[in-house]
């Protein structure tokens, strides 16, 4: 029996797995559960088939195959084998495959039954990838619709038990015992007054000073991980090597990290966290934790990511600390303060919040399921996430109106890509075009680093990781491909990423996207020449609101059109001439927002001229028509009805409702109208009146009144407001012998009364007629009958006869 803490639960991993469909495993950092485990359960587990392991990370599962290869004495490829993107390396005796999360889901739509595979471990699941959620959902329908023999393994050191078991209340969970050797966790938060870079390269050297062995240090990115070595190389003795490690780096520089140091050295591994799972980098024994990482958000309103750092959660200093104690007791510095790591968050935000998922959904239509809810979720997709998904999937002409795939969305859905990139890979037709949309495809995958952001140039490179890929796109499209032309680009780009064509507008780099965003590159940038750019890669800035262009090709925009016409839309508007009262019409051809040509509409007809109008309307906002208070309080009675009898149909008065339904309401008053002059002289009130039709008409006069008849048998207007109660300006003697405050909308609403002397100026305001006239009125009676003497002011008003004369003219 092997010394790992994880040995000690086998026994009961294996029963767990002869009764139960799903087995949860809590195993620490360093017990086994990746590299020793597998082995023990593809041996005693009695499995009648293979077992797929699944490492959420390419570098951790080409490590973790490696281990087990060696462990039995073999090379990957025959007893255990590893699949993923760019790499596969599996034998006809291969029983044991470490695929990563695509290639999961591939096997699962090409092969639902998973013919042949007697289990699937998920490892390192507290990560919540979007992949993994998904993997997880479709297995969980295939052992409840097709294969209830087949067994699910769920592992971490950190599982959020609570929701899994709310998802899996049947599961059992077993829990190994700690890492083989303790690890001493310190805290110290980072001096305010250095750059981060300077301080955290300080607190290493410090305790590479204080301490023996290798040392790994966690960075948020790319960038800190160069500007700390950078400060690390005037700090550290001679005898320590720097070793970065990061997903982009060629496999001989990540090999170097994670390999032993050269006898007489000790190293530094600095890492994102990459390094936080499954990758056993050999002889750490110090661990340096920044607390910070740096993760994707997806803005459903722009339709971009853009990259946030933040503080890491629990669970993840749980991770880092347990790299240091994997051969010898460690430690681990994490730079914040105890009470900052205590108010962390338990877990890690799970990609499937804040992603975007218009990947997800082509695989969810994909496997037949029209609504994600039908599936089980640790976390359901988000509905505004989902919908920007849609919106993007019809765009790429990939579903129909029924929300089902199209012929073009299914050969999508089969080539497995990011759904832009299959749409463009689709759209090449011939074998050059096919060659073309390869190696654009491998290239947006896997982007260059750097400042450069011609995509020309990095598609005139020869990178092995791009040619390899290229080739395997190709053979997935079964083309044998032709010859790559980056003259072809332009074209095929448009088809996946026609929202993000882009005008220069400006100077200094800024550029309008299609979509009607902004976008920008450094003014230095040699692409800023060109008035028309795409750019297929943009990242969401934090700094400003426009996005940052990471890869943009130029376009000749005629030859562009010519190839994709498409894209070309077309809109007819108006420009108003306040002077000569007239109207010029014009016919816009658009890509997106962007107008590429405007012509003046000569001799247009009046439908025309009409359509125009009404997109100038739209263009320029309701304050264009004539709004005379007849209107306008018609407006307001509508929107007050909806709001004081909500029980009854209304039609709905807001700016947005009216600009939507032009053509319901003005149009039809249009006829002759040809000239602004004509139109702002459209009665607005009887335009409205008639598109309410008779009876919603005779409602709303029923309920709410223009006009309410006092006791003298005057009709006075009834002043409506959207904000305030309706009121009624009246002379105080024509309410004479009224008792009560008059109401509307059914007895609902009582107006207030603004009651007026005999000059027609305010005395009184009041909503509650029979108190005034039993209290307050005898002080305006006192007050009036001095100032109006000629008047009558009699000591019971709710008993008087109203009048509106003098008491000569009684």
């Amino acid at each position: 029996m092997s010394s790992l803490p994880v040995a000690a639960v086998l026994t009961d991993v294996l029963s767990a797995l002869q009764v139960a469909p799903q087995v949860l495993l809590n195993a620490p950092t360093g017990a086994g559960k990746s590299t020793w485990l597998p082995l023990q359960i593809l041996k005693e587990g009695g499995l009648s088939g293979k077992i797929l392991l699944l490492e959420p990370r390419r570098l951790a599962a080409r490590n973790v195959a490696q281990r087990l290869a060696e462990l039995l004495g073999e090379k990957p490829g025959e007893t255990v084998g590893y699949r993923m993107r760019a790499e596969t390396c599996v034998g006809p005796d291969t029983r044991l495959e470490v695929v990563t999360e695509g290639i999961l889901t591939r096997l699962i739509q090409r092969d639902p039954e998973l013919t042949g595979i007697a289990l699937v471990i998920l490892d390192e699941f507290h990560e919540r990838s979007l992949q993994t959620d998904l993997a997880l959902a479709l297995l969980l329908d295939v052992q409840q619709g097709l294969r209830e023999d087949l067994k699910l393994l769920i592992m971490s050191a950190t599982l959020d038990n609570q929701r899994l078991q709310k998802c899996l209340p049947d599961a059992p969970v077993i829990s190994s015992e700690g890492r083989a050797f303790p690890v001493e966790r310190r805290y110290s938060p980072l001096a305010t007054h250095q750059r981060f870079d300077e301080a955290v390269a300080v607190a290493v050297a410090n305790l590479l000073r204080e301490e023996s062995g290798s040392l790994l240090l966690f960075l948020p990115g790319v960038g800190e991980i160069q500007r700390v070595q950078e400060q690390l190389r005037e700090r550290v003795a001679s005898d320590v090597q720097l070793c970065p490690l990061y997903g982009a780096l060629p496999l001989s520089e990540q090999r170097k990290a994670i390999l032993p140091a050269v006898p007489g050295t000790r190293k530094v591994v600095l890492a994102t966290n990459i390094a936080e799972t499954s990758l056993t980098i050999e002889g750490i024994r110090l661990v340096v934790d920044s607390g910070q990482e740096r993760v994707a958000r997806f803005d459903v309103r722009t339709g971009l990511t853009r990259l946030v750092t933040q503080r890491i959660s629990q669970a993840s200093m749980t991770q880092r600390a347990g790299r240091a104690g994997r051969l010898e007791p460690g430690i681990c510095l994490h730079l914040t303060s105890a009470e900052q790591a205590e108010r962390a968050a338990a877990q890690s935000e799970p990609e499937i919040l804040q992603s975007d998922l218009s990947g997800l959904l082509l695989e969810l239509l994909q496997w037949g399921c029209q609504q994600p809810e039908q599936l089980t979720w640790l976390d359901l997709p988000p509905a505004a996430n989902l919908h920007a998904a849609r919106k993007l999937l019809r765009q790429l002409n990939a579903l129909d109106e029924q929300e089902h795939l199209t012929p073009a969305g299914q050969k999508m859905a089969q080539l497995g890509n990011d759904p832009r990139l299959a749409a463009m890979l689709i759209a090449a037709r011939t074998p050059d075009e096919q060659a073309t949309a390869a190696r654009l495809a491998a290239i947006l995958e896997e982007p260059p680093r750097g400042q450069d952001s011609d995509l020309r140039n990095a598609f005139s490179r020869r990178q092995d990781n791009w040619q390899q890929r290229s080739a395997r796109l190709l053979k997935r499209l079964n083309s044998r491909g032709g010859q790559a032309d980056i003259s072809l680009a332009g074209p095929l780009l448009a088809r996946a990423f026609a929202d993000r064509i882009a005008r220069r507008r400006g100077q200094e780099g800024r550029y309008q996207l299609a979509n009607g965003m902004g976008a920008m590159l450094n003014q230095d940038d040699a692409l800023t020449r060109y008035e028309w750019l795409l750019a297929p890669l943009l990242l969401q800035g934090s700094q400003t609101p426009d996005a940052r262009m990471l890869q943009a090709l130029p376009l000749d925009i005629d030859n562009l059109i010519a190839s994709v016409p498409a894209l070309l839309g077309q809109s007819d508007s108006v420009e108003w001439d306040e002077t000569q009262g007239t109207l010029k019409a014009f016919r816009r051809q658009q890509i997106g927002q962007l107008v590429v040509k405007v012509r003046p509409l000569a001799k247009p007809s009046e439908e025309e001229l009409h359509r125009a109008m009404l997109n100038g309307i739209r263009e320029r906002g309701l304050s264009v028509l004539n709004w005379t208070p007849q209107a306008q309080q018609l407006r307001i009675r509508l929107a007050c009805a909806a709001k004081w009898l909500p029980e009854q149909e209304w039609s709905e008065m807001s700016d947005e409702a009216l600009l939507r339904d032009l053509e319901g309401w003005l149009l039809p008053e249009m006829n002759g109208v040809h000239s602004l002059r004509a139109l702002k002289n459209i009665d607005l009130t009887r335009a409205i009146q008639n598109w309410l039709g008779w009876s919603q008409r005779q409602r709303l006069d029923t309920a709410l009144p223009t006009h309410y008849t006092v006791p003298t048998g005057s009709q006075i207007a009834i002043r409506y407001d959207e904000d305030n109660p309706p009121a009624l300006a009246v002379r105080m003697q024509e309410m004479f012998g009224e008792a009560q405050t008059p109401v509307i909308a059914g007895g609902r609403v009582p107006l207030v009364l603004e009651l007026l002397s005999p000059a027609q100026r305010p005395l009184q305001v009041t909503r509650d007629l029979t108190a005034f006239w039993n209290g307050a009125y005898r002080e305006v009676q006192k007050e009036m009958k001095g100032r109006y003497p000629k008047h009558v002011w009699p000591d019971s008003p709710a008993d008087a006869l109203p009048t509106r004369r003098t008491k000569k003219y009684q």
